[in-house]
């Protein structure tokens, strides 16, 4: 069976499953970003491109804030410095999670989106944690067939979604891949990726929805095409420095004295 049509069959399950959870994250998401904060996202692997999906990019808008670790989220070098090995070790290595939070303030009106394929890694798990420590909201985006079958790997024993307040299933299965070829024991074709982008984009525009009835809705990043040259300059002029003054003022400064 070709894989667009295992995809849709995804597709139609976060439909049919997801509406509940994806409309509480969107809520949360309104809340932090009409009162002047910010959505965390984060994710290590290939769990870094729906973060990149949410800002920036056409159709986006500030308020999200995308946490790339390039450690852990670059893929094209896949032997020697910078390889696969190394990121694969490093994404379960405990403590990194503390560093990389080090970097933040974390203030009550934020919240934060954790995407992980599996939900076992150490790395999400503690980002988890530490937003949870920090009073922040969590949102876990992750398969929990694929959670469900995987033994804990984190000391403590538990799963990203022990540390969530709300979890969204990508409805992937145990492995990810979705076909499986006559011949081929090993199946191919994961669906994590797409599964993730579409509960993100019903994420931005539920939470649109939600900003512009509150009257709290930032400039949203638009092409030329459709709103001419000049408007689509000053939209992301104001976009971007709208998303510097929440990104400043969630980063750690030093206390003068």
């Amino acid at each position: 069976m070709r894989w667009t049509e295992q995809a849709r069959r995804v597709l139609d399950e976060l439909d049919r499953t997801q509406h509940d959870p994806i409309e509480r994250a969107s809520q949360i998401a309104a809340r932090s970003i009409g009162a002047g904060g910010l959505v965390h996202a984060f994710g290590t692997g290939h769990s870094r491109i729906p973060i990149e999906e949410l800002f920036p990019r056409y159709g986006s808008y500030p308020g999200f804030s995308p946490l790339a670790e390039l450690s852990m989220t670059f893929h094209t070098q896949v032997v020697g410095a910078n390889g696969q090995r190394q990121a694969m070790f490093i994404e379960r290595v405990e403590g990194l999670a503390d560093a990389i939070l080090a970097n933040f303030e974390l203030r009550p009106r934020d919240s934060m989106i954790i995407f992980s394929a599996t939900g076992l890694n150490a790395v999400p798990i503690e980002m988890a944690m530490g937003a949870r420590k920090a009073g922040l909201p969590v949102i876990a985006v992750t398969s929990l067939a694929a959670t469900d079958a995987g033994a804990a790997r984190h000391s403590s024993g538990t799963k990203l979604r022990d540390h969530a307040d709300v979890v969204i299933d990508l409805c992937t299965p145990v492995g990810d891949a979705l076909c499986s070829i006559p011949g081929l024991d090993t199946p191919v074709g994961p669906g994590s990726t797409l599964a993730a982008v579409a509960i993100v984009n019903e994420i931005k525009v539920r939470t649109a929805e939600l900003l512009v009835a509150a009257g709290r809705m930032p400039s949203v990043l638009t092409s030329g095409q459709l709103v001419g040259a000049e408007r689509s300059a000053a939209l992301f002029e104001d976009a971007y420095l709208d998303h510097a003054a929440r990104a400043a003022a969630a980063l750690r400064k030093k206390e003068l004295r």
